[in-house]
């Protein structure tokens, strides 16, 4: 949109927005902001008003940074940063479809909708840090809703432990064709694999932080949820990060330092007790049974035999509760113990009608794959527990 006049330049900041638009753009960066950080500002947004009609939201926690553009009327250019939880919430109450925001003394900011009116303290555009600048970058075009399904078949076997910051995200590796994403907490371990033409211009894979990766899923939702085609998406590496741009909209992530493990050391050869029985019904069935499992581990023991699978789990202060589940299978008996949440995650990053479980013994790992084609790619490992 044009501008109306340019006002006193950098010193007033006086635009007017559509308040659904800046609650979109708001409601991004609230994943982000540090909200008790040491710094104040990092529980900022800035909004810089262009000349050129354009309102640019940005935040950051230093290391995740995300900065969206947005048409608007811009009645004066300037700059300003405010905290994006308040200013998103008075936007999302606000009575009319536009909102002015103008900048007043005192680095305040005014913003009015209708009869509505508030001020909010903001902080100098100067104390808010500089997002960096990535001159070469070799971006890739990337199908939103695939790399989607691949995060999601993947990210929720990132590792939480601090001291463990090299699983603390999703390795992302090129392999010619074809992008792998492998992501562990030392118990169990999911793979995702499809076809994705294209040069990331990488030496070896890296790891995507976890913090990343969930902003990264909400864009890649974004772009799959409306009816029309997804926008143009495009992934690219630069100076230890990773940097998704799409439909004026770009997220960074510094790229989690050190090397990631061996994983194909830890995935089991074929064993002797391959069963296959309906994705569904075995997770609900972990579902009903794991609600007597001791709270911290959610043990869970199979008895697996020709032609059935039992379920049980037994509590000393609750009771025990036990299933049993249909199942192709013919080899010799077995009994072995699982974490069920373990179990229920993988079942769940599945989509096909049947599930592959292989086992070679009570004490090795089991191998979980689908049986579906809509599955291909996926595969998951998931260790054992001493019931």
């Amino acid at each position: 949109m044009k501008v109306i006049s340019q006002g006193e330049g950098n010193s007033k900041m006086d635009l007017k927005i559509g308040a659904a638009e800046l609650a979109h753009a708001l409601g991004r960066s609230l994943g982000i902001v540090e909200r008790k950080s040491t710094m104040p500002i990092l529980s900022h947004v800035l909004l810089e008003a262009t000349a050129g009609g354009e309102l640019r939201l940005s935040a950051t926690d230093l290391d995740v940074s995300v900065s969206s553009v947005h048409p608007c009327e811009v009645a004066s250019a300037g700059e300003l940063a405010v905290s994006a939880k308040h200013l998103h919430d008075i936007v999302r109450s606000l009575p009319e479809q536009e909102v002015t925001l103008r900048r007043s003394s005192n680095a305040y900011l005014e913003v009015r909708s209708g009869s509505a009116q508030f001020k909010i303290v903001g902080l100098p555009a100067s104390d808010f840090p500089t997002l960096p600048k990535f001159e070469r970058v070799a971006f890739v075009p990337v199908d939103p809703a695939t790399l989607l399904d691949q995060i999601e078949r993947t990210a929720f076997a990132a590792s939480t432990d601090e001291t463990r910051y090299y699983l603390n995200g999703v390795f992302f590796e090129p392999r010619g064709d074809a992008l792998r994403l492998v992501a562990t907490d030392g118990h169990r371990l999911a793979i995702s694999e499809k076809k994705l033409p294209g040069d990331f211009a990488l030496k070896k894979g890296v790891i995507l932080p976890r913090k990343g990766l969930q902003e990264l899923r909400k864009l890649l939702a974004e772009a799959t949820g409306g009816k029309d085609a997804p926008p143009e998406a495009r992934l690219g590496f630069a100076e230890s990060s990773a940097i998704y741009r799409t439909a004026g909209v770009v997220l960074a992530m510094r790229l989690v330092e050190g090397a990631f493990p061996d994983y194909q050391q830890v995935i089991p050869k074929p064993g002797d007790h391959l069963m296959k029985l309906g994705r569904e019904r075995f997770l609900e069935t972990l579902r009903r049974v794991s609600l007597l499992a001791a709270d911290k581990t959610l043990g869970v023991k199979l008895h697996l035999s020709p032609g059935a699978l039992e379920v049980l789990s037994q509590n000393p202060d609750l009771g025990e509760a036990r299933e049993e589940v249909p199942v192709e299978y013919d080899g010799p008996k077995l009994q072995i113990g699982f974490n069920a949440r373990y179990l229920i995650d993988v079942l769940t990053a599945l989509h096909g009608d049947d599930v592959r479980v292989d086992l070679a013994d009570d004490l090795s790992p089991a191998l979980v794959t689908g049986a579906a084609e809509v599955d291909a790619g996926s595969t998951a490992v998931v260790m054992p527990m001493r019931i």
